[in-house]
């Protein structure tokens, strides 16, 4: 059995045809929230993730062997509510209001520019149906925003400056 113990946020460093013939390891968001399990890549290899506690996995993040082999992590699709705002009988602020509720609850939130998703509760659901949302179930990816401050907080394909004129 073959030990990955090493984690490439979003393959870092590696080429992007490189990125893309790696073998898979599709996870689920429950588990790949977890630093060590057993698994099966997507050929039925029998593996073993081995990372240092706390690490969160991420759609198209490479794991790294005892040997060198690499492995490329894909998110799952899995059961998930998807919001949207209604046209007919809102806005699209309506999303951003419900996405302020579901964080005061710190609820696990994928955050897209016409959809918020989130895993399956009803009294959730509920809750978002009644400030007239469109709440649908799904089988999708599930890519949760990470902390703001924290090392897994959402990442931007792209570097940027964040520094402000007003700023010293």
């Amino acid at each position: 059995m073959r030990h990955f113990i090493k984690h490439l946020s979003a393959g870092q460093g590696l080429a992007a045809a490189l990125r893309k013939r790696l073998p898979t390891l599709t996870l689920d968001w429950d588990l790949r929230q977890k630093s060590r399990f057993a698994a099966q890549d997507d050929t039925g290899e029998e593996l073993a993730v081995l990372l240092p506690r706390g690490t969160v996995l991420r759609g198209g993040d490479v794991l790294v062997a005892e040997d060198g082999a690499l492995l490329r992590v894909q998110a799952a699709p899995q059961p998930v509510l998807q919001v949207r705002h209604c046209a007919q009988h809102g806005s699209p602020f309506d999303l951003l209001r419900a996405a302020y509720h579901l964080g005061n609850r710190h609820v696990p939130l994928e955050l897209q520019p016409e959809l918020l998703q989130l895993e399956p509760d009803p009294v959730l659901a509920q809750m978002l149906r009644a400030q007239h949302l469109l709440v649908n179930e799904a089988l999708a990816p599930f890519e949760p925003e990470g902390g703001a401050y924290g090392a897994h907080a959402h990442t931007h394909a792209h570097a940027h400056s964040h520094a402000h004129p007003h700023e010293h």
